[in-house]
């Protein structure tokens, strides 16, 4: 098998080179530049900075919400294809068995030939994983529950392999709003040091400057409110697919197993 890190390291770290590359390029050609042009005009006329989107998403702290939510949607998008993949192996008939056809201990090693000789791909989704596993116990222990207990350890196996390979998603779900406190933080130090020129009369510098200080954590907020919305819906994904292969193994193998009858 080659399910390691290894694996899904390069896609996940191209996801984050390009979402980098797009939404830097984005905030520095279409956004900061608006944002300043109103920012200007508003200091010009002594006035507080408009509530526009450019002036809400301008400042670096929303920038990186966006490349952490963009990188977590590349590593989701990843992992819901290969969920739904593994979703149309459900489909596949892998045993091709009569009905009312049993499987005795002795019929167990032509049947996992079968699946060891699919391609590699698809050999090491859930499936074929689950059935193998349950047909090897059989043909070694000639005991319908080992073999139910081994394709059920296996399904648990894989579950717990999908929710630690989230891990780094929910990493960055609990950083974004981080990320937008520390916006605050700044925002608010800035206001802080100007303080004496709303005294004299400018606010344009105080008020920029609380902007800054709110508008990060709005959007950092409302990112992770979205992403964690995702997630679920992910996490909801993987647990029908454990489950589905569970029913299709119990439906189509573990209730055509018979164990060979003991002489007296």
């Amino acid at each position: 098998m080659t399910r390691f890190y290894g694996r899904d390291f390069l896609p996940q770290f191209f996801a984050l080179i390009l979402s980098a590359l797009i939404i830097h390029s984005f905030f520095s050609l279409v956004i900061r530049p608006e944002a300043n042009a109103q920012l200007h005009e508003a200091e010009q006329m002594n006035l507080a900075a408009p509530r526009t989107v450019s002036i809400l998403l301008k400042d670096y702290e929303q920038e990186a919400c966006f490349i952490l939510l963009f990188w977590s949607l590349g590593i989701i998008g990843l992992k819901v294809r290969d969920v739904r993949t593994q979703h149309q192996m459900l489909g596949t008939t892998y045993l091709k068995l009569d009905d009312g056809v049993s499987i005795l201990p002795d019929d167990t090693k032509d049947h996992s030939r079968s699946l060891q000789a699919l391609g590699d791909n698809e050999k090491e989704g859930l499936l074929p994983r689950v059935l193998l596993s349950a047909l090897d116990r059989f043909g070694s222990s000639m005991d319908i529950r080992s073999a139910a207990e081994a394709a059920k350890n296996t399904s648990v196996s894989e579950a717990d392999r999908l929710e630690a390979e989230l891990s780094m998603v929910r990493y960055i779900a609990w950083a974004i709003p981080s990320i937008g406190f520390i916006g605050t933080v700044r925002g608010i130090g800035e206001a802080l040091s100007k303080a004496g020129e709303a005294i004299n009369g400018n606010i344009a510098g105080v008020t920029e400057s609380l902007g800054v200080a709110f508008n990060s954590t709005l959007v950092a907020l409302l990112i992770s409110i979205f992403l964690m919305f995702l997630l679920h819906q992910l996490q909801l994904m993987q647990d029908r697919l454990v489950l589905g292969v569970d029913e299709y193994c119990e439906r189509n193998l573990l209730a055509r197993f018979r164990e060979n009858k003991r002489s007296a």
